[in-house]
């Protein structure tokens, strides 16, 4: 048994599993009992570590490794996730805003920690915990369609200068630490820190644009470039003497815009968020010891002094915001609950504190609890008023004339031209049909597109062959459309790549929308590689239509669109069941799921303007509206797609400035929807 105990603490392998599995399992079950997940890595880390079952050891270099790893890639996906082109919208005033909801919190910190008896470095140090936020609630501003307003794109901006602010006090605080430190060697390692930014952020960005566009559609060497980026960055800070964290979260910055929101993003965000990232928090349960966190937490006011300065501190920036900018107090009180959540840079940071033993074990348990407190009340006080933020702005566009007045097209007032890839026009027959009556309805053609793949052979036999294969395809597919009495325009390609042949057809052809086949592949390959439709959605210039079709379009009667708010995707997806729904006479249902707690009043004002702007949308179509108070969006879709025979979804996803996924609604509906279902992804610019 002794022996058995033994192994299981000492191979690394056995370490290396168990990781896995707790990352595998724990966070499901959490989520399922509405639990965030980062609490249950936590808490695995509590009961496999050494105050606990004692399987799994901090101490381990195994351990060491990986817990790094995770975070730097913390660090990095945190400057990575910062979108440069908002920033840039409104720096002036995210420098505004960022400047006070840096400085505010650092004093406020700074106080807390003087307070409790902690010396002038430790103070400051807990202060630059304060400084810094993470954008938890960006899915949810996402969702509700308030990225743009100006208050919310503010907020974002300033945790470029939050976060960089809070890391730069870091290292200065370390390096003080370290001991016969001067003004001189202080200006030194400024100086250094000015240098080494500046490279970093500068040369990294020339690089990586040009490496990119050496490269191509390479995304094997993309992605190995940017785990290059991150660890050279890293072991760059660390020689001119600041936590490798900082060069981490620059290389995110460096790269941001060479890497885009391309497949390649995906991927690293992916490797980071479903490995690495759960290891860093698995870790910091391992340091966590339960009697003297229960201990820590028995003297109730140096957690509880850390809490309530950290917010309080945060909303005096927020309403200062209010003043300087005349923002409403919905925009305030949104910019204060998207600056409370303190996650990614706080953790790191009071980590990093920790270990070189300025922070005492008493602030690293306060900065836990602090985390669960923010994490929580963040996202639910952003619910509250980003929602209520969306309803004004509705209020808004409803008064005004052009908003009502305009009409949703997916053609921008040209003729439709839908590109069908085929592969085999017997299984693909709902799609050819499909297309067909899209492009009747408006006048418009289709393209049927048959690529063959070549990987230089252009005199190969096999290619001859293929080439014979491909023309069959088009012309049974030609011969499928004009049942419809549809103009088709058959197109065979050559070309080194599936996805980005349908991507470069697509441009060529000028078409207004891609109709494909939907595979049910959506586990940990097609994730990690990508599938083919996924390659397409990150390629196309153009709204792609993902499809599962049971049976035939035309037996479609009733179509079923849920919209979580009034926006322009909204209307694409409206538009496209409302071409569908013209041309088979069928009857095109709007569900909008709100919370159970949303005031009748208000679910009545929903469904009184949802109709008011589909009867514009959609002048002479059979349509109803209905909104339903549920607090699980999944189920309520889901009852109500019993009545329909198609849904019609919008393909997105979401991860969080931490990296670590958000549920998607739209991937639960579709795993379990029983009719046909189109996801309508949208180009990624949009």
């Amino acid at each position: 048994m002794e022996f058995i105990l033994h192994f299981l603490q000492e191979e690394p392998i056995v370490s290396f599993a168990l990781l896995l599995a707790v990352i595998l399992v724990v966070p499901i079950v959490f989520e399922r009992l509405q639990l965030p997940g980062l609490i249950g890595l936590l808490l695995a880390g509590v009961v496999l570590g050494p105050n606990g079952l004692k399987l799994l050891h901090n101490e381990a270099e195994t351990m060491k490794l990986l817990s790094d790893i995770g975070l730097l890639y913390l660090m990095f996906v945190a400057g990575l996730e910062i979108d440069l082109e908002q920033f840039n919208k409104v720096k002036f005033r995210s420098l505004g805003f960022g400047g006070m909801t840096f400085l505010l919190p650092l004093i406020m910190g700074t106080v807390v920690g003087r307070g409790f008896g902690f010396e002038w470095n430790a103070a400051i140090l807990i202060g630059s915990l304060f400084a810094s936020h993470t954008l938890l609630a960006y899915p949810i501003v996402s969702r509700l369609g308030v990225v743009n307003n100006e208050a919310v794109t503010v907020t974002i901006g300033a945790t470029i200068f939050t976060d960089i602010g809070a890391l730069l006090v870091l290292a200065v605080c370390v390096a003080i630490n370290a001991g016969d430190f001067t003004p001189l060697k202080l200006a030194t390692l400024l100086g250094s820190l000015v240098i080494y930014s500046g490279v970093v952020l500068f040369g990294f960005d020339r690089v990586g644009r040009e490496f990119f566009r050496r490269t191509g559609e390479d995304q094997g060497n993309q992605f190995l470039f940017v785990l290059l980026a991150i660890f050279l960055a890293a072991l760059g800070a660390e020689l001119i003497g600041i936590e490798k964290i900082v060069g981490a979260f620059l290389a995110g910055l460096a790269v941001n815009d060479a890497v885009g929101e391309g497949p390649v993003k995906e991927k690293v965000v992916f490797v980071g968020s479903v490995l690495f990232i759960p290891i860093f928090f698995v870790n910091l349960g391992l340091l966590i010891d339960i009697p003297a966190f229960i201990q820590s937490l028995s003297s109730i006011w140096l957690t509880l002094a850390i809490v309530v300065g950290l917010i309080a501190s945060k909303f005096a920036a927020a309403f200062g915001a209010k003043l300087l900018y005349r923002y409403s107090w919905r925009q305030a009180l949104t910019m204060w609950s998207m600056s409370i959540p303190q996650v990614g840079a706080t953790l790191a940071a009071a980590l990093v504190g920790y270990r070189a033993q300025i922070l005492s074990e008493d602030v690293l348990n306060s900065v836990i609890v602090l985390m669960l407190v923010t994490a929580t009340l963040g996202p639910l006080i952003t619910t509250r008023t980003a929602g209520g933020l969306a309803e004004s702005e509705a209020e808004t566009d409803f008064a005004a004339p052009t908003p009502l007045s305009w009409k949703p097209t997916l053609t921008e007032d040209r003729s439709l031209t839908v590109m069908v890839p085929v592969y085999n026009p017997q299984t693909e027959q709902n799609l050819i049909h499909l297309a067909a009556l899209l492009a009747k309805h408006e006048s418009g053609q289709i393209v049927p597109l048959a690529i063959t793949l070549v990987r230089g052979e252009m005199d190969s036999s096999r290619l001859g062959a293929a080439l014979q294969q491909s023309q069959r395809l088009v012309h049974r597919a030609t011969e499928l459309s004009q049942k419809f009495n549809v103009e088709a325009n058959p197109l065979l390609r050559i070309d080194d790549s599936v996805s980005q042949g349908i991507a470069r057809a697509s441009r060529e052809q000028d078409a207004s929308l891609i109709v494909m086949g939907w595979s049910k592949r959506m586990g940990f390959q097609a994730q990690l590689f990508g599938s083919l439709i996924d390659e397409v959605l990150w390629a196309s210039h153009c709204p792609v239509a993902v499809t599962r079709l049971l049976e035939s379009p035309t037996n479609i009667r009733r179509i079923l669109v849920p919209v979580d708010n009034l926006s322009d995707q909204a209307a694409r997806k409206v538009r496209f069941a409302q071409i569908l729904a013209e041309a088979n006479q069928a009857q095109v249902t709007i569900l909008n799921v709100c919370g159970r707690r949303t005031p009748t009043r208000r679910q009545a004002w929903m469904q009184s303007q949802l109709s008011l702007l589909v009867s514009k949308w959609m002048p002479e179509s059979d349509f109803e509206v209905q909104v339903r108070p549920d607090d699980n969006v999944v189920r309520a879709i889901l009852r109500e797609s019993k009545q329909a025979d198609l849904v019609v979804l919008r393909s997105r996803r979401h991860q969080t400035a931490g990296g670590l996924r958000i549920s998607d609604v739209t991937s639960q509906v579709v795993r379990q929807l029983t009719c046909s279902v189109v996801m309508l992804g949208e180009p990624h610019r949009a």
